[in-house]
């Protein structure tokens, strides 16, 4: 797990050098009122052994401005990984324009050549396309006509829907969704109160 350890309104981030004379700055300080009194604040989020000690005199001062300091631990493995290219996204894209072009030679080929569509029916029955390169590949080895076939259809579809795609459309989209699952997870969280107003006290 990576983690950072942030003390915000600090001048100390996440450099170990810094960490590390700021420890030593509090460690300097002199003793008040002859005790020895310090306070030990570790994490193991940090993956290090730092600690810090604070003299008694810094101890109010913190605890007077706790509301305005945060302790704030940052997981880059929950927040995302935002160098990502989205590799994964294009084969997926990839793959799922394979599918709806052999959707569309089937249709094709129902309508104007029953026997092949039977058997690239069948073909397609018992080689799904979901790896896309895989699938055109192997269908190659079998049947080369109909395997550049679907490698031209899927090029033409993914051409037609880059003149239709709308990504501003897809994100405001996405961000409608969400407010909506979230609106809707929080009616079914609420507790509204009975209406007892209209009831008839017996007696």
């Amino acid at each position: 797990m990576v983690g950072a350890l942030f003390v915000v309104g600090s001048s100390v981030m996440d450099s170990p050098s810094g960490l590390d004379a700021h420890t030593r700055s509090f460690q300097n300080k002199k003793k008040i009122h002859g005790t020895s009194r310090k306070l030990e604040l570790g994490s193991s989020f940090t993956g290090s052994s730092i600690v810090f000690r604070l003299s008694s005199k810094r101890v109010p001062r913190i605890a007077s401005r706790r509301s305005k300091k945060k302790l704030l631990i940052v997981n880059e493995d929950v927040a995302g990984n935002y160098d990502d290219t989205f590799g994964d996204v294009k084969t997926q894209l990839i793959n799922y324009f394979t599918y709806k072009a052999v959707r569309t030679v089937l249709h094709q080929l129902y309508e104007m050549n029953p026997p092949k569509y039977t058997w690239f029916y069948n073909y397609v029955v018992s080689n799904r396309p979901t790896d896309g390169k895989r699938f055109l590949r192997k269908l190659g080895k079998e049947n080369q006509e109909l395997a550049e076939r679907v490698m031209i259809t899927r090029l033409h579809l993914y051409g037609k829907w880059i003149k239709k795609c709308d990504h501003g459309k897809i994100y405001q989209d996405i961000s409608d969704e969400n407010l909506a699952l979230m609106r809707e997870r929080l009616m079914e969280t609420v507790i509204w109160p009975s209406d007892d107003s209209n009831s008839e006290v017996v007696g």
